[in-house]
């Protein structure tokens, strides 16, 4: 039967979701119940406050340079296409960057009397040639004509203390909250707040993004983007065995022990321009160690493995994509195994990777699985380039590129966690916990079924899409991702997987936004095809076509 229904992408300015985040830290945690992911608020989302920006231009102008001062210039002349007004007042430069390609791109975030405006980004593309060829974002018109007092009476050490009550946040905390100003559209009300970022582990672990009134410090909303699914020494090379009992050459470093002589710990500084990779045990809270370097005990099985999939991650990024860590400039990959007490999942707080070793039934130790760490890793690399907001779309969005990444990285099929699943897990089918190539064959959880389409099945189109309520899944991150997930299968079948992760990695940081959805994701995608290998190549054709079979038309 042909499926009818469709998601349409607006070429300009139609509405769009609104979810801002400037500096949003990314949820990795990969159950398909993530149910304490996000806080139910009783309040009404606001979907209409940002127009989707998507100008290609096919005769391109030309200036003297790729520059931010050009790029402004040209929004200035053409307002009448992008809808933004007042470009000098109302955009701050934040980022100008040349790629491999020759294109330059000048990002902007909306501000208003200086202020950031939440969920707000427009990029200005220029090729080789210093012509402007496309511009896309998200722009909100009427914050421009809107009356907004932009002077907080609430100070910013009685915001962050609202923020820890707010998510009732342990006394002791690794990390300090971080908190920033900006201008909230929520619930059709623009509202000056303290974006405070507030992350801590402990038994229910959390990096909440807390918004507090800066004029009487109410919590204006709240979520919480992670869901339940050392010292110097000499440069080692160790062997281990992992958690699936398979030998492993490792990286580490000798240090000199008060009694025993020298111990080893899991210390990776081998990397020229990384400033290393370390696994540490949350048991004791510092980094593993052993007094051999032979890393056979049981108990170092996950610790080995983590260690080990951080730096195939590492090299996949670097070689691939000339990707220096996480944030592109060499930042620490640390990781913590043995979390919890049969703790089914894994998760990325903004910082670190966090692995549990499961119940041993439905799950064994998560560190096992190669996608599994390449999909955590994936949301520090989403955290500093698009920054996806997790919630609804951006947040399927989101959760999707680390799936399709960890199947990427881990190349030899297309499912993701499938080396970790328990033997009760296998024995009831569940021998992943999703599969980009056939994601309906396993079912969603029970409280998801009425807002589908009945079946209580993964989703592999639009048809079948869940309209979760931000209290269910973050609304429906982890279950409507299969839609994109299956969408990348069906081009990586025609074009391979290395041709994908150039094409898909080139959009997550070059086009898509905080804010992207859908639609977005289309256009930025094919977008991405045509840069690298040509309008109307057999690349493109099959980037158009893998949204086009999941129903995400132009």
């Amino acid at each position: 039967m042909m499926k009818k229904k469709h998601l349409a992408v607006s070429a300009i300015l139609s509405s769009a979701l609104v979810v801002g985040s400037f500096s949003v830290s990314d949820a990795a945690a990969i159950s398909d119940n993530p149910k304490s992911a996000s806080v139910q608020t009783g309040k009404v989302w606001n979907k209409n406050a940002n127009a989707p920006i998507f100008v290609k231009e096919k005769f391109a102008e030309k200036h003297p340079s790729s520059n931010a001062a050009n790029a402004k210039d040209y929004l200035e002349n053409n307002e009448r296409q992008t809808g933004i007004q007042n470009v000098d007042e109302n955009l701050k430069v934040t980022d100008v960057q040349k790629d491999d390609l020759g294109m330059t791109h000048v990002r902007f975030n909306q501000t208003k009397s200086g202020v950031p405006v939440e969920g707000t980004e427009v990029i200005v593309h220029f090729n080789e040639n210093n012509e402007v060829v496309t511009v896309n974002g998200n722009h909100n018109r009427k914050i421009e004509s809107a009356s907004i007092n932009t002077n907080p009476t609430l100070n910013v050490e009685k915001a962050i203390l609202a923020a820890k009550s707010a998510v009732t946040a342990p006394v002791n905390m690794k990390y300090d909250p971080v908190s920033e100003l900006v201008i909230y559209p929520f619930e059709g009300e623009n509202h000056l707040a303290y974006k405070v970022n507030v992350t801590f582990l402990g038994e229910n672990p959390g990096n909440w993004f807390v918004y507090i009134d800066a004029k009487n410090g109410e919590v204006i909303d709240q979520y919480n983007t992670i869901a339940h699914v050392g010292e110097e020494g000499q440069f080692h090379k160790s062997v281990g065995k992992g958690v699936l009992g398979d030998h492993m050459h490792l990286h580490t470093t000798k240090i000199k022990a008060p009694r025993q002589g020298a111990e080893f710990v899991l210390a990776d500084n081998s990397h020229e321009g990384l400033e290393g990779i370390y696994t540490y045990d949350s048991n004791t809270g510092e980094i593993a160690v052993n007094n051999s370097a032979s890393w056979m005990k049981e108990y170092h099985r996950p610790a080995v493995s983590a260690h080990y999939n951080s730096e195939q991650v590492y090299d996949y990024f670097l070689t691939e994509h000339d990707r220096n860590s996480l944030d592109d400039e060499g930042m620490a990959i640390i990781s913590y195994v043995n979390f919890g007490t049969d703790y089914n999942n894994a998760f990325w707080n903004g910082r670190h990777m966090t692995y549990g070793n499961g119940d041993g039934d439905f799950m064994i130790p998560l560190s096992a699985g190669l996608d599994v760490a390449a999909h955590e890793m994936t949301h520090g690399v989403i955290t500093n380039t698009a920054n996806l907001v997790y919630r609804f779309q951006p947040g399927a969005l989101n959760e999707a590129f680390a799936d399709i990444f960890g199947a990427l990285v881990d190349e030899d099929d297309w499912e993701v966690g499938e080396d970790i699943m328990g033997p009760g897990a296998k024995a009831d089918g569940r021998t992943s916990l999703r599969s980009l190539s056939d994601p309906d064959k396993y079912p969603v959880d029970e409280e998801y079924i009425p807002y589908g389409n009945g079946e209580g099945m993964y989703p592999s189109h639009m048809d079948e899409f869940y309209d979760l309520p931000g209290y269910l899944d973050n609304g429906g991150v982890h279950i409507n991702s299969s839609i994109i997930n299956h969408a990348a299968y069906i081009t990586g079948e025609q074009i391979g997987k290395d041709k994908l992760g150039q094409i898909y990695y080139r959009a997550l940081v070059t086009y898509l936004t905080e804010t992207s959805d859908f639609s977005d994701a289309r256009l930025a995608i094919v977008q991405s095809a045509e840069d690298i290998y040509g309008e109307g190549s057999e690349e493109a054709l099959a980037a158009a076509d893998g949204f086009e079979q999941v129903g995400i038309y132009e």
